[in-house]
């Protein structure tokens, strides 16, 4: 594992508290990876197959029982390498998201069981499910408590504030005759005017098997945020995301897209006839926004403020402000459930938006952006989503100041730009959407 990597799998989100204790060498050799995941077969898949076999191991080949034991033992590796993959973003609590990982894992399980009629114990998938839940949070209680990171870091730079920031145990180095007994590495801003003492330090340090971090890179992973101060230090390596991630992104919005309005159009009729019915004017609102390659694209949404409200070439109109008397009684019930966002769907059919990525702005905000902030247009690289890491972190801003903090968050989007991160945008979106958070 590299040490960026590492800084991902132990630094948890910046809302808990760094507390770290000495574990047992028995315990830290469980927290363990590979010791882990041996744990979860052994609990979730052989311990209960052995059981239903009469607890002999012929009796488990028996019947169902192997191909029981089988599918187990798949749906188990599969929801635990999801949940460490959706656990290794910021902001993401390790037990935050263990249901949804193997819900997904046993769920597909059972459905190719289904499909190619493999006969199962259906008892057994039932505890194995709910044995892995378990065992996966007793894991990650066990690792908040006792595996923490702990970074030692260079006070001088950029570093000053660093450790301001939670998820990490920090140790302020003060002087280059510090140890470095307990560190997991040395953060320091290689942009800084270091001496020749720090800068032989650092050699040792590194020499001596300590990873030595950027202050930026460190920040990154426990704020979700990204800057790019000069496109000569460009740390997104390119400014081209995966492009084969990107077409297969873009046919599965597609097929998402279709299956989706086929299942909801009905609940489209009945909003667009309350929409009617609630206030004059048009069921649909259609807007001009900056899209794709900076594209100008046409934004399908449910009408949710009055007619004649809005100004398209104002930008001051063109901001929604929190309680906006603009908006209709039926409109704020759809902003609150992001039912008005539904009909962007036929945006996504007509390959101008996806279902996650950075939200298209109003054209004159879009313009106004650009004209204030360095590299704005960079967002554009990727296709604007329905929601996006910025919606889920933020919420809704409008101003050039919380608009800077909303263009990181979209950078690290673009960087990290994956298929894990795009579906714990859909987890984190999902529970934004039942809270009602956010919505003006």
């Amino acid at each position: 594992m590299n040490s960026e990597a590492a800084i991902k799998t132990h630094v948890k989100s910046p809302s808990t508290k760094a507390r770290t204790k000495p574990a047992p060498y028995w315990l830290s050799q469980l927290l363990r990876l590979r010791f882990q995941l041996i744990g979860l077969l052994t609990v979730a898949a052989l311990l209960p197959a052995f059981v239903r076999g009469g607890y002999t191991f012929a009796g488990m080949a028996a019947g169902n029982n192997l191909q029981t034991l089988t599918g187990v033992a798949a749906a188990s590796v599969l929801g635990w390498f999801l949940h460490r993959r959706l656990s290794d973003f910021p902001g993401t609590l390790s037990t935050s998201y263990i249901g949804s990982a193997f819900a997904g894992s046993f769920g597909v399980t059972v459905l190719i069981y289904f499909l190619f009629r493999i006969d199962y114990s259906r008892s057994i998938f039932v505890v194995g499910f709910a044995v892995s839940i378990v065992w996966m949070y007793l894991v990650c209680i066990l690792e908040n408590r006792y595996k923490r990171f702990k970074l030692g870091f260079i006070p001088l730079g950029a570093t000053g504030n660093l450790d301001d920031l939670d998820g990490v145990v920090w140790h302020r180095i003060e002087n280059p005759a510090g140890a470095l007994d307990g560190l997991d590495g040395i953060v320091v801003d290689l942009r800084a005017d270091l001496d020749d003492v720090w800068e032989r330090f650092i050699a040792d340090a590194a020499l001596h098997g300590v990873p030595v971090h950027h202050v930026k890179q460190i920040r990154e992973s426990l704020t979700g945020r990204l800057e790019i101060e000069h496109l000569s230090e460009n740390t997104l390596g390119s400014l081209n995301p995966n492009q084969v991630y990107l077409k297969v992104k873009h046919a599965a919005d597609w097929i998402a897209s279709a299956l989706v309005l086929v299942v909801i159009w009905p609940l489209l009729l009945i909003v667009a006839v309350a929409i009617r019915i609630d206030s004059p004017g048009p069921a649909l609102f259609i807007q001009e926004r900056r899209g794709y390659r900076g594209i100008n694209i046409k934004v399908i949404k449910f009408r949710t403020m009055r007619v004649g409200e809005i100004d398209p070439t104002d930008r001051e109109s063109a901001k929604t402000v929190v309680a906006d008397p603009r908006v209709t009684r039926i409109g704020r019930f759809l902003r609150v459930a992001r039912i008005d966002e539904l009909p962007q769907l036929f945006n996504i059919l007509r390959g101008e938006m996806s279902l996650i990525g950075p939200r298209p702005e109003a054209l004159p905000l879009s313009q106004w952006y650009e004209s204030e902030l360095p590299f704005y247009r960079y967002r554009h690289i990727v296709r604007p989503g329905i929601s996006g890491w910025a919606q889920v972190n933020q919420g809704h801003v409008t101003e050039v100041d919380e608009v800077l903090d909303k263009l990181h968050y979209d950078f690290y989007y673009i960087k990290n730009f994956s298929l894990w991160l795009d579906l714990l945008i859909i987890l984190k979106t999902v529970r934004t959407v039942i809270g009602g958070i956010g919505a003006r």
